[in-house]
């Protein structure tokens, strides 16, 4: 969904792509409480575990001899690997058994953070929980439903955005923007200055529109053999 008020504060040295391809795959771990991603020669692999996704590569510095590397270390199918690199570059490069999965695809986007202020829309209520690492934001309509929702995993100097979601009822009443910024104040809070976050394609527009800047293409491969 959509981040508000973050501004831009420090993206000038948001530039490292490898250095976010990483910081996105610990913040992701750490959020979708799977265990510590494996520094492999070729980048980190994540355990899941969950059908349609038994793990994932996550590739910081991808070329063509790097991607059939981590392909090849493969026997499971439904493993993945995410690529920086556009779709139609990393096809080429991967061998038998192996394809692009193109709605899986996205992009890599980062921002410096700012204090964002949040007020909630009216009629809705908000809770903040930090449990086990993740900060969650929820919020709730006058009966009491979820209305809209986020978390995020803060590392260091930065935080990892995820799970953004707003119910489709609930959409474009300022829900998506009043989560990011809840979500910035509390990671200011623990330490971060930056933001990182895989974005879908439709989301990528409403970051952009908000203050984050695309870092990467994020290709998404998978081993269906």
């Amino acid at each position: 969904m959509a981040a508000e008020s973050t501004g831009t504060t420090g993206c000038a040295d948001i530039t490292d792509v490898a250095e976010l391809v990483r910081i996105w795959a610990a913040g992701w771990a750490v959020s979708r409480r799977t265990p510590c991603p494996a520094e492999l020669p070729w980048g980190v692999y994540v355990e899941v575990g969950k059908p349609g996704q038994t793990g994932r590569h996550v590739l910081p510095e991808p070329s063509a001899a790097v991607v059939r590397a981590a392909a090849a270390s493969v026997t499971a199918p439904y493993t993945w690997l995410k690529v920086p690199v556009e779709p139609l570059d990393a096809e080429p490069w991967l061998p038998e058994g192996w394809v692009v999965d193109k709605e899986e695809c996205g992009y890599l986007m980062a921002v410096g953070l700012r204090p964002a202020e949040p007020v909630a829309p009216d009629g809705y209520t908000a809770s903040v929980e930090t449990d086990d690492g993740v900060t969650f934001v929820r919020v709730h309509d006058g009966a009491g439903q979820l209305a809209a929702q986020g978390q995020m995993a803060v590392l260091g100097h930065a935080t990892v955005v995820d799970r953004v979601v707003t119910q489709e009822a609930h959409r474009r009443r300022g829900l998506g923007g009043f989560v990011m910024r809840t979500l910035t104040d509390e990671a200011l809070a623990r330490g971060a200055a930056i933001g990182v976050l895989g974005a879908t394609p439709d989301g990528r527009a409403l970051y952009e529109t908000l203050g984050w800047h695309l870092s990467a293409p994020l290709a998404a491969c998978v081993y269906r053999p």
